[in-house]
């Protein structure tokens, strides 16, 4: 088969199209072939050299990805060869064939087309295990959503919406803002030119945000605190904005608040088989309801990696890019 490696961590240009062996599904795995696959901020730190995959997985990037199953390992149940799925991965998503877990398999959901489920595995386990499973938003809330426009933005806008939130999004441009408020977001906050602590709690009267999805990390960390309404909960899943803050312990005790951390990749199987579940249960009636659906801002072909990787670089996107691979280039996208 074909994927993308990386002889030597780099620019984009790192990412070599090239001719490797194809994998075997082991004990309680099974063999997908990629119709396509999503960038990740994950992926383009793993380029640079920053986030190597952990023990075991694909050495390839590539968290996420969506295709049919052509082989099914031993101890495997429930799914059948032919099935079209989408699957969380530990790497190996920029290939035209990937092993999955079988617990971290998910189907394809009613209503959407085979290669645009590929933008969907990441962002909806990321979005419910951080906001609902551990930050618990509960219905008539206020959720803040750093990068609204993201690919984890527009999921978690979605989310929320579909439970009866209300979602305060910050963005940096008026047309990503414009995109937010399409999907649902109440509160629109241009974090170039406006005080997102300000802005919320004036939308709130002064109560502040119950829970913020932070992408930020460090270059928030005192903000996020003032921002959070009192028994709030700050959900840190990035360091875009570094990895050392400084954080007023007595503001956060006034506020009685909590301050969570978490990532997907290096997790045992086990909990990223209990957050798959959940999602399948919870998120995926979703889609079929017409409360959900993928926000792909573009498709290019698997061998032009480096060129999605300037894309979601630059942050001129709005949701996910899409690598598309040779075999996937004929499916249904609608």
């Amino acid at each position: 088969m074909h994927a993308i490696t990386i002889p030597e961590p780099g620019g984009p240009e790192a990412l070599v199209w090239d001719e490797v062996p194809d994998p075997a599904p082991g004990e309680g795995e099974v063999l997908v072939e990629v119709a396509a696959g999503a960038v990740n901020r994950a992926d383009i730190l793993q380029r640079q050299g920053f986030y190597d995959p952990p023990p075991g997985a694909s050495p390839y990037p590539g968290l996420e990805c969506s295709g049919r199953i052509t082989e099914i390992g031993p101890g495997v149940s429930g799914w059948e060869i032919g099935d079209e799925v989408c699957a969380l991965l530990s790497g190996g998503g920029y290939a035209e064939k990937a092993v999955v877990p079988a617990g971290q398999l998910l189907p394809v959901p009613q209503g959407v087309g085979l290669t645009q489920a590929a933008a969907l595995p990441e962002v909806t386990c990321t979005v419910w295990s951080n906001v609902f499973m551990i930050a618990h938003l509960r219905p008539g809330e206020t959720l803040l959503v750093h990068g609204g426009s993201s690919g984890i933005g527009t999921m978690a806008i979605q989310l929320a919406k579909a439970v009866g939130a209300r979602v305060a999004v910050t963005a940096g441009t008026k047309e990503k803002l414009d995109r937010c408020a399409e999907l649902g977001a109440d509160i629109l906050v241009n974090y170039r030119e406006q005080d997102f602590v300000e802005e919320v709690r004036k939308a709130t009267d002064g109560a502040g945000a119950d829970v913020i999805l932070d992408n930020m990390g460090a270059k928030y960390l005192e903000r996020n605190v003032r921002a959070l309404a009192v028994n709030g909960r700050l959900a840190i899943i990035g360091m875009q904005g570094g990895v050392k803050g400084e954080l007023n312990i007595g503001a956060l005790l006034a506020k009685r608040a909590a301050i969570t951390a978490a990532s997907l990749r290096a997790r045992p199987l086990e909990e990223k088989a209990a957050i798959v579940a959940a999602v399948r249960e919870h998120v995926w009636p979703l889609f079929a309801g017409g409360h959900l659906r993928p926000v792909v801002d573009r498709e290019l072909p698997m061998p032009d990696a480096a060129a999605a990787h300037r894309v979601v670089e630059e942050s001129g996107h709005i949701g996910k890019v899409l690598l598309i691979t040779p075999q996937g280039a004929g499916d249904d996208r609608s």
